[in-house]
């Protein structure tokens, strides 16, 4: 079992795991490759190095020399609690697709149940919306989540 990491376009940062680096070619050249945030497509594989255990900690570095980090990728604990977020809003509202602008207007002005809804909108739908006093907030949920995750 190969275990690889992983990022896509948007630079999240991810792990996967393949049979062997082939499957992971493989998997990649048809597209079965996303990000679990985005549902991005273009992955590319990180550098990594195998963890070597040679002996004894070494704490030896060369003088004037400090630890130097470069955070390149968002944090981890950051990913976890958006997908936290969004799998509770998902969790926690009516999907009405594109009908959600007309839905929205009927729970604001009684006609049906207030209840959380999400679906889709145009900007000029939203915009309309925020103008009616509606309140409404554009958020990107990962695909990955709306399925069945294996």
């Amino acid at each position: 079992m190969k275990v690889l990491d992983l990022q896509c376009s948007r630079h999240h940062v991810f792990e996967g795991w393949f049979a062997s680096e082939d499957d992971f070619t493989n998997q990649l050249s048809r597209g079965l490759v996303t990000c679990p945030l985005c549902a991005d497509v273009a992955i590319v594989k990180k550098l990594s190095a195998p963890r070597l255990n040679l002996g004894g900690q070494r704490n030896e570095s060369p003088a004037g020399k400090q630890d130097v980090v470069v955070a390149a990728s968002p944090d981890p604990a950051l990913q976890a609690a958006w997908m936290a977020m969004a799998q509770r809003v998902l969790a926690n509202t009516d999907d009405v697709g594109d009908q959600f602008a007309e839905e929205a207007r009927k729970i604001h002005y009684g006609e049906t149940q207030e209840r959380g809804i999400r679906g889709k909108a145009t900007p000029e739908e939203t915009e309309s919306l925020l103008e009616e006093g509606i309140a409404v907030m554009p958020i990107a949920l990962p695909e990955a989540l709306k399925g069945r995750l294996q």
